[in-house]
């Protein structure tokens, strides 16, 4: 507007001329005047405009320089072994007082069946999402039924693994649970229950329009090869409840507990903190990833011909695989992340793994950069010889002294590293680490073109994210189950100190968790959608 006063004034100042000359001249069409009138605008407009979106970006560069403070003084070494903003929040799943109790048995609609598929950690999500099912049905849930034919081959039941009664009870006000269907109900069908399998992430409308009318009217229904077939994102109340049923419901039994905890407090009196290190290295999984572990033409040639059980599987470039980070770190690798990220080679580690291709070979130079190495096999001794039969039992004293880590890392993501991952962030964002393949593993590749302070310079930056912090729960990021995104809850300002700095240190990670989301997209699209994308298909 003021270039074009300015214009107008230029007009008027002149008068004299155009009067002089206006014999001279043909006078100017109204429609010339309009059209010039609106370039002006049109210029005037891009031009501020274009001013306004600069301003927008040099104010959006100041606002992340002063919120960034505190980041930028994390640049220098941090605490590898916890997160300085876990006091600021904890878990919680209590219920709203929306979320009535739960309908008698009488008054359902019927029984539900649940047949669990996979192994222990897969069966724990099938369970926990099952419990959401029966609520959103009004069913009375029967007591789930574990997956025997997988690729684990575990003939363990429910109330072999978990403490069956206390999993009832402490749901009884969510859920109606019975072990089984009564028999005199039983005997008066006149068909066998019917069995269906919905599809994967179904959402709560899928099962009430779709599963709940067959519920009404045969009163019995078994949905089989339940995992992952609730959907992500659901109401709080029912996420909250998927987090009551994991994190609380589901309580090993007695001689698991009991034996777990003892490995725990072996760990303890060698070192007052440890890492526990979860490898998936098993000889079907390495050969249906299609990679290659560095162990030579007897390997290509092992791991080929377990690959070929599966018709399907295309041929893969296993060095391209490799570099895309889609390949499970070996455990030389693994060791190598660690010590760049600053654990010395005296830290304590317990490795949790099923059988290892290559033996003790493939876990030398793990052992080699951390000789404080030990497994539930050195620990236990003659008290494992109960439990070896069943894979299921020893996955669960695995997960016992994993979650019961100062520092927890993977090599995988499978479903015991997303499961104690969510675990560990409700109990109180105890540090988890998770390697960025996709910028680890090239780094990896070339790590004999640089020397070791460049290195490890590298490594912590890729890793920046990955390291079990707060604010790396985002909303619809990932599996609800590795990231319980409605069960965390930051703590009032009077709880974490009372002060005036503490106060101030909490708002600022509010503020630096906000920015983080906003700068953080790209790493979204290829860590949350591309996850969904890439589901293992590999019994878990």
């Amino acid at each position: 507007m003021a270039l074009f006063q300015h214009q107008n004034s230029s007009v008027v100042s002149s008068k004299h001329v155009f009067i002089r000359s206006r014999q001279q001249r043909k006078p100017i069409s109204t429609s010339v005047i309009c059209g010039l009138m609106l370039f002006c605008l049109g210029m005037i407009s891009l031009l501020t405009g274009h001013m306004a979106s600069e301003l927008e970006r040099y104010s959006q560069r100041l606002a992340r320089q002063s919120l960034f403070n505190l980041d930028e003084s994390n640049k220098g070494p941090i605490d590898i072994w916890k997160s300085e903003y876990a006091k600021y929040f904890y878990g919680c799943s209590e219920s709203s007082a929306k979320f009535p109790d739960a309908i008698s048995e009488q008054e359902s609609n019927g029984y539900l069946l649940i047949a669990a598929s996979g192994g222990l950690n897969q069966q724990r999500t099938g369970i926990s999402d099952a419990v959401v099912v029966a609520r959103i049905l009004n069913a009375t849930l029967v007591v789930p039924e574990l997956d025997h034919n997988s690729y684990w081959k575990d003939d363990s039941d429910f109330v072999n693994i978990f403490d069956v009664d206390w999993f009832i009870s402490y749901l009884a006000k969510d859920v109606t649970i019975v072990k089984r269907v009564p028999d005199k109900f039983m005997r008066s069908m006149e068909k066998p229950p019917y069995t269906m399998r919905v599809p994967r992430k179904s959402p709560p409308e899928y099962y009430l329009d779709q599963v709940l009318p067959i519920l009404k009217r045969r009163h019995v229904l078994q949905l089989t090869k339940f995992d992952y077939r609730l959907a992500n994102n659901i109401d709080e109340d029912l996420q909250k409840l998927r987090c009551r049923a994991n994190f609380h419901a589901l309580r090993f039994t007695k001689p698991i507990q009991e034996l777990g905890q003892k490995l725990v407090m072996k760990m303890r009196e060698k070192a007052t903190r440890f890492i526990a290190v979860h490898l998936r290295l098993e000889p079907d999984m390495l050969a249906f990833s299609g990679c290659y572990f560095g162990g030579g033409d007897k390997e290509r040639h092992e791991l080929g011909e377990i690959r070929k059980r599966w018709e399907t599987l295309p041929e893969i470039d296993a060095v391209a695989e490799r570099r895309r980070g889609k390949c499970p770190l070996t455990p030389h690798e693994l060791g190598l992340m660690l010590r760049a990220l600053g654990f010395e080679n005296d830290t304590y580690i317990y490795v949790a793994s099923g059988e290892i291709y290559g033996g003790e070979e493939t876990l030398a130079p793990l052992r080699d950069l951390f000789p404080n190495f030990y497994t539930k096999e050195m620990l236990a001794n003659q008290d494992l010889k109960p439990f070896l039969p069943y894979s299921s039992c020893l996955a669960a004293i695995d997960y016992i002294v994993c979650d019961a880590s100062n520092v927890f890392v993977t090599n995988n993501k499978g479903n015991m590293a997303k499961i104690l991952a969510g675990r560990r962030r409700y109990m109180g964002h105890k540090r988890t680490i998770r390697p960025n393949a996709k910028r680890l593993s090239p780094l990896l590749m070339e790590r004999d073109q640089m020397d070791w302070d460049t290195f490890a310079e590298k490594v912590r930056a890729v890793q920046r994210g990955f390291m079990g912090e707060p604010d790396e729960m985002r909303a619809g990021r990932g599996e609800f189950h590795e990231y319980p995104y409605s069960c965390i809850c930051q703590k009032p300002a009077s709880d974490t100190g009372g002060n005036e700095n503490g106060g101030h240190q909490s708002q600022q990670f509010k503020e630096d968790q906000g920015l983080r989301k906003r700068s953080s997209e790209e790493e979204d699209v290829a860590l949350g959608a591309k996850e969904e994308e890439h589901e293992e298909v590999f019994p878990d």
